[in-house]
């Protein structure tokens, strides 16, 4: 598979310590997968600046894409653009243009453009905005990396931002096959079908229903025909 690569830095303390739980990495994965970017890592990091800069010259490094949630708001812990300057070696201030939209935004609400909230319009030079409609504060795309909030709505709403300007591949396709037996009953079968087959990605899933074990075999691809073909002999042998 030659598909664009992604990987997500999500941050916070309040996902590290179980306070709260993320949906931001399985909304991501789903719309990377329909839009044929392959995302391959995953890291969560704590509100430490120094774990945020290391983790996002890593990740975009290595991928041709970095999405990172969470941390760009307006408290002290919200570290996130600071750390994304400069480990992209890049200065960072008070953006007029995201001043701008801030202050239309707050002189609207009535409520006072303050320090805390002028912090959110700290952006990198270079750095392209990512649009925020539901609470104004924008993301921004420094290189290939696209920083955006950790509140879920205002994620997925940032995320329909960025993805139509991405240059994705084919989308990656699935199907499944229930193999009412455990995995290791079908294991040397199905992994000798994996290697005829080195273009697709194929996984089991274990489970237990009603006390008697089960098996979710996907097999997953860019090539419907291909797909098919591999589903056919799967269905075969365990069908």
């Amino acid at each position: 598979m030659t598909n664009p690569t992604a990987a997500m830095l999500v941050i916070g303390d309040e996902i590290l310590s179980g306070r709260t739980r993320d949906s931001n990495m399985h909304f991501l994965a789903g719309e990377l997968t329909r839009t044929g970017i392959t995302l391959r890592e995953v890291r969560i990091v704590a509100d430490l600046h120094a774990d945020i800069v290391e983790a996002v010259r890593a990740l975009s490094a290595r991928h041709t894409h970095l999405f990172t949630s969470g941390g760009i708001g307006p408290t002290h812990d919200d570290i996130t653009a600071e750390a994304v300057a400069e480990a992209l070696g890049a200065k960072i201030s008070h953006r007029a243009d995201a001043m701008a939209l801030l202050q239309a935004h707050y002189d609207r609400s009535g409520l006072p453009f303050n320090e805390a909230r002028q912090r959110m319009a700290r952006i990198p030079d270079g750095a392209a905005l990512i649009d925020n409609p539901v609470s104004t504060a924008p993301g921004f795309t420094l290189h290939n990396v696209h920083v955006m909030a950790g509140v879920p709505k205002i994620f997925e709403a940032m995320v329909a931002s960025v993805l139509p300007k991405l240059t994705g591949g084919p989308p990656l396709l699935s199907q499944t096959l229930r193999v009412d037996r455990g995995e290791g009953e079908i294991a040397a079968d199905f992994g000798a079908l994996a290697a005829e087959f080195p273009d697709l990605s194929m996984g089991s899933y274990p489970f237990i229903q009603n006390g008697a074990h089960g098996t979710n075999l996907v097999i997953r691809g860019t090539d419907p025909g291909l797909l098919d073909q591999a589903m056919m002999r799967l269905t075969r042998l365990f069908g």
